[in-house]
């Protein structure tokens, strides 16, 4: 497989786009994995991530850590990056921010695992962490650590 099959579906990268409106609206891209005999770990750290309280329509900030296993698809970065991005005018609770970009990307990529962790900075003096992962962690698969600690004036 070249790389110009591998890209060649591709509408995002490479090009200028616009902050999609909310999340519903974000495109999110996927790639053929050039590696699929190979059983390895991807991350992604968003930790500026914003998004809105649905109650109050004040920011909130959280730092996501994403780890997956790819089985037959990456997911394109630019693409992932605006997906993310949409958030920030999008209102919903942590729970549910975090869990659906967990569930949109296992439903784009099918790979053999995903978690995602949302570290939420404090509102009112508590932060709330969120989990989401679709089974248990591989054992063949080296797999570091989140590496955000409990909150303590996290930063």
């Amino acid at each position: 497989m070249s790389d110009k099959d591998i890209y060649s579906g591709l509408t995002q990268l490479g090009s200028a786009t616009q902050i999609p409106a909310s999340p519903k609206d974000a495109v999110l891209e996927r790639v053929p994995n050039p590696q699929p005999d190979v059983r390895y770990a991807v991350r992604f750290t968003a930790p500026e991530f914003t998004s809105l309280c649905p109650m109050t329509g004040q920011p909130d900030f959280a730092h996501l850590v994403i780890d997956y296993l790819p089985s037959g698809w990456l997911v394109e970065s630019k693409s992932l990056k605006l997906y993310l991005t949409s958030f920030r005018n999008h209102g919903a609770f942590h729970e549910d921010c975090t869990v659906s970009i967990g569930r949109r990307l296992v439903d784009l990529l099918a790979p053999d695992w995903l978690r995602i962790g949302g570290y939420w900075y404090p509102r009112g003096g508590i932060p709330i962490d969120v989990f989401y992962q679709t089974g248990p962690a591989p054992a063949d698969v080296w797999i570091p650590d989140q590496g955000v600690p409990p909150y303590r004036g996290r930063g």
